[in-house]
């Protein structure tokens, strides 16, 4: 055997690139298990979803839409983020020309309004709040949250529902109260926060490419 000796440890430097590629390859093929197995627990998620379920909540928007209501959707954290991308989506990748405008809105992105209402009253309170100022009977509510128990999603779902709107729970887990609370809700099989939050902005897509299509052929 040959040895390539380091100058300062004389008959190590072999050994020590022997192990140092052992390690690599360990940690390269630990690495790749930690991805499929990412991607397998999202694929079971996913071939969970309750496919009904989808089409009801798709109908509730397109009667939202036909009857000219308007579409709220709030979050925290990941899910403030899949809000936004609903409104995103949902008021700009619906339009057809000449087709009247899906209206809908993402309350998490006021961060001047989110802040005052939590600073001067609650965090509980951020949504309902903004709520009392712009919702009307028999218009929609989308509440987006993983574990189902963000409180003031719940809070939120509570009053849309004191005003006779229909409330629609995105959630993950076990479904929390949210799942109980909302008029209609899909539970992402998982309780891990990454594939539920991906999980919903899967469903946003459906749901996007779902109205647009509906609103191109009608």
């Amino acid at each position: 055997m040959t040895h390539i000796e380091h100058p300062d440890l004389p008959g190590r430097t072999e050994v020590a690139n022997y192990k140092s590629a052992f390690v690599h390859s360990v940690c390269g093929i630990y690495d790749m298990e930690r991805i499929k197995t990412y991607i397998a627990n999202l694929q079971a998620a996913i071939d969970a979803l309750p496919m009904g379920k989808i089409k009801r909540i798709i109908d509730l928007i397109l009667e939202a839409y036909k009857a000219d209501k308007q579409v709220f959707v709030i979050g925290n954290g990941g899910s403030a983020s899949t809000a936004s991308h609903f409104a995103c989506d949902l008021g700009k990748g619906t339009i057809v020309q000449g087709k009247r405008r899906l209206r809908i809105m993402s309350l998490t992105d006021n961060v001047a309004m989110m802040t005052a209402w939590a600073n001067d009253l609650s965090y509980d309170d951020i949504f309902v709040e903004q709520l009392k100022n712009l919702l009307n009977r028999d218009d929609l509510l989308i509440g987006i949250s993983a574990s189902g128990n963000s409180k003031n999603v719940l809070k939120a779902i509570e009053y849309a529902n004191s005003m006779d709107c229909t409330t629609i729970g995105l959630t993950g887990f076990d479904g929390g109260k949210l799942a109980k609370l909302a008029d209609e809700s899909i539970i992402v099989d998982s309780y891990d926060y990454g594939p539920v939050e991906d999980i919903h902005l899967i469903l946003d897509h459906i749901i996007r490419t779902w109205i647009y299509e509906e609103l191109t052929n009608s």
